[in-house]
């Protein structure tokens, strides 16, 4: 079996030598190459018992690497399930057709918050329609951008609970079984958003072009872009809610702290290519092998490593982390909801969860491992 780390480890510095590789590019692939080795440094312990010693070395801690970020996850889970109502939850995915890939490539950062904002308030809007449901709702988006094959593909996943808070806070307004806002509706409000977004930074010469891109960089150009724009359906899908609100938490973690490819979808790696597993939504989600050049397959990795310090799962409504603990006390209240407590679990409660290996505990003797015999700095 072999890892992602292998690949880069393999083939990373040829990619670098003949590829132009932005900061954060290199940052994620020295992160992934050294993650759990000697080259971040580590400790050794040593049982109380029978003597048994084992090395640990640190993790990269980096949101591409996938190494890590289970144990965020699980304490996400927890957060977010103590945050659960007794209503219906709906998840709902916004996407941007593949004629702006190029512009997002150019402006990921500016680009992918213009795709929280409009699908935010696109759902926002909405929901305060009386012909809908007439109150304010909280939603979770979670940004992916790319596709089970790697290519690029931004959209974000949404959930949306099933109700909402009137508009003088008084009371909690609950939703049909079905979503309550027609997914037609969705699509044409959002593009429009979106659209109208778009242009404004245009206007204000805050865009980028580069590459593909370039083509659209005059007025003519970029205007005969958004035109053909409106003229195409906008895909949004909603799909039916969940039987169990825990089950929505659980479903959303998929995504929540998942990287492009995880090492369980690798199948082989030779002298140039890697392959790897893949599911073919256009094939009646069958299971088929891809095999890509390696220099193709860390391009199109590199293309979902998100800009520094950018957030890809964010919070409205009366989610959002300005007001969430208040608004959700009244959501609570009015609808006869315990107010659930938070649970922080400890690194080894975590670890525990996540592998179920008690790391506490010699697995030779049973005994108990010392906390550190020495320490060894990184080498890297």
């Amino acid at each position: 079996m072999f890892e992602l780390q292998d690949v880069f480890s393999r083939f990373a510095d040829s990619y670098v030598e003949s590829h132009l590789v932005d900061y954060e590019g290199l940052k994620a692939i020295n992160a992934i190459t050294s993650c759990r080795t000697s080259s971040l440094g580590g400790h050794v312990d040593v049982c109380d018992s029978c003597g048994h010693s084992r090395i640990s070395y640190n993790s990269c801690r980096n949101r591409n690497c996938p190494k890590c970020g289970n144990l965020h996850k699980e304490q996400w889970i927890l957060d977010r399930t103590s945050e659960l109502l007794p209503v219906p939850y709906f998840h709902t995915v916004f996407t941007v057709p593949h004629h702006l890939n190029s512009l997002f490539l150019c402006n990921q950062k500016l680009l992918y918050s213009l795709l929280f904002k409009s699908a935010a308030k696109t759902l926002s809007t909405l929901a305060l329609d009386k012909k809908y449901l007439g109150a304010q709702i909280g939603v979770t988006m979670v940004l992916h951008s790319w596709g089970q094959n790697l290519s690029f593909h931004p959209h974000v996943h949404c959930i949306v609970p099933g109700g909402g808070l009137s508009p003088a806070g008084c009371s909690f307004v609950r939703s049909r079984n079905k979503f309550f806002v027609p997914v037609r509706v969705l699509s044409k409000v959002f593009r429009g958003k979106f659209l109208f977004y778009l242009k404004k930074l245009f206007q204000k010469n805050k865009l980028r072009f580069s590459g593909m891109s370039l083509q659209y960089a005059d007025d003519s150009s970029f205007q005969s872009l958004i035109d053909s724009l409106y003229d195409i359906s906008w895909v949004v899908y909603c799909k039916k809610p969940f039987k169990e609100s825990h089950r929505v938490i659980e479903y959303l973690s998929r995504y929540t702290h998942k990287t492009a490819i995880y090492n369980n979808r690798l199948v082989s790696m030779d002298d140039s290519s890697v392959t790897f597993r893949y599911r073919d939504y256009k094939d009646h989600n069958k299971v088929k092998l891809m095999s890509l050049d390696a220099m193709e397959f860390i391009r199109r990795f590199l293309l979902h490593v998100l800009p520094s310090g950018f957030q890809k799962i964010r919070y409205y409504g009366f989610l959002c982390n300005r007001n969430r603990n208040i608004m959700l006390r009244k959501c609570f209240l009015l609808t006869g909801t315990p107010v659930k407590p938070r649970v922080k679990l400890t690194f080894k409660e975590l670890i525990l969860k996540v592998s179920g290996v008690d790391i506490s505990i010699c697995p030779h003797c049973g005994g108990n491992w010392c906390q550190v015999l020495s320490l060894f700095p990184a080498t890297g």
